[in-house]
C-alpha cells in the first residue's frame, strides 16, 4: 500500500525525525543486527544533511511513549510527518493504529524507501508536508475520513514562520474538528510561533518532558480553539 508522491519540494521540510530518537528506540526494541541497520540508515542521512537535522543525540522509548499518550482517546486514523527510520511508526502500530489507517510522510528518498520496506501495508509517502491535504486526497487515504491526530517529528523550531504556517494549515485541513497535532521539540519553548497559532486559531498545551533524552525533549499538543456556546438567559418578564 506504500505510495510515492513526486511533488516538487525545496528540501525545507526534510528537517524530520532524524534527531536521534530512532537509533535509541530501535536499540531498545530490536535485535542487535536490526538496530545497527536502522541506526546506520539514520546516520548516513545525517552525514548527508548535518545542517538539516535537529540533533544526533539518541533518545527513544520514553519519548515515543509520551507521544502515544497524547493521542486522543479512541484515535483510529493517524498521519505521521517525518517518519525517519520508523520509530513513531512502529510505536503507532503497537499502540493499535491499523496499518491502513496510518499515513507516513517522509521527504528523504532513502528513508522513504526504508519505511516502505519496513511497513509495506501502511501508506508510506515520499512528499512535502505542505502538500499533505493534496497527497491524502490523491493516494486514497482521505477517502476513509479525516485523521484523529497528526504526530510530527519535523524540526519545526528551526523553520521560518511561513513554512510553519503552511505545514500546520495543511495538517489541520486533514484533521477532524477535535483532532490533535502532537509535536516534540528539543528547544526550551513552544516550537510553533505565536503568530502562526493565532493565524490558525490554535490552542497549545505543553505536555511532559523526556528527561532521559540529551538534550531533553518536550511534547506539545495543538488543537483548534473551541468556543463553547453560552445559552441565552431570558430577561425578567420575557415570556417567549
Amino acid at each position: 500500500m506504500s505510495r510515492r508522491n513526486n511533488a516538487d519540494n525545496d528540501g525545507l521540510t526534510s528537517v524530520h525525525a532524524a534527531n536521534g530518537h530512532d537509533a535509541q528506540y530501535m536499540n531498545d526494541h530490536a535485535s542487535p543486527t536490526t538496530a545497527r541497520a536502522h541506526a546506520w540508515t539514520f546516520f548516513r542521512q545525517w552525514l548527508k544533511n548535518p545542517l538539516k537535522v535537529a540533533s544526533i543525540t539518541p533518545s527513544g522509548q520514553q519519548l515515543a511513549r509520551m507521544m502515544m499518550a497524547e493521542l486522543p482517546t479512541g484515535a483510529r486514523r493517524v498521519i505521521e510527518l517525518g517518519g525517519g527510520t520508523g520509530v513513531f511508526t512502529s510505536a503507532l502500530l503497537k499502540h493499535g493504529i491499523a496499518a491502513d489507517d496510518l499515513m507516513v510522510l517522509e521527504l528523504n528518498d532513502e528513508l522513504h524507501l526504508h519505511l516502505q520496506q519496513r511497513f509495506p501495508m501502511a501508506y508510506i509517502v515520499n512528499g512535502d508536508a505542505r502538500e499533505l491535504s493534496k497527497i491524502a486526497a490523491e493516494n486514497g487515504y482521505a477517502e476513509r475520513g479525516p485523521a484523529d491526530a497528526v504526530v510530527s517529528g519535523l524540526g519545526m523550531l528551526s523553520m521560518p514562520k511561513q513554512l510553519q504556517l503552511d505545514i500546520m494549515a495543511a495538517a489541520f485541513a486533514c484533521l477532524q474538528p477535535r483532532g490533535r497535532f502532537v509535536q516534540f521539540t528539543y528547544g526550551p519553548a513552544n516550537p510553533i510561533a505565536q503568530d502562526v497559532l493565532d493565524a490558525l486559531d490554535l490552542d497549545t498545551r505543553r505536555s511532559t518532558t523526556a528527561w532521559r533524552n540529551l538534550p531533553p525533549a518536550t511534547v506539545y499538543v495543538y488543537m483548534r480553539r473551541q468556543s463553547e456556546a453560552i445559552p441565552a438567559v431570558p430577561m425578567r418578564g420575557d415570556h417567549r
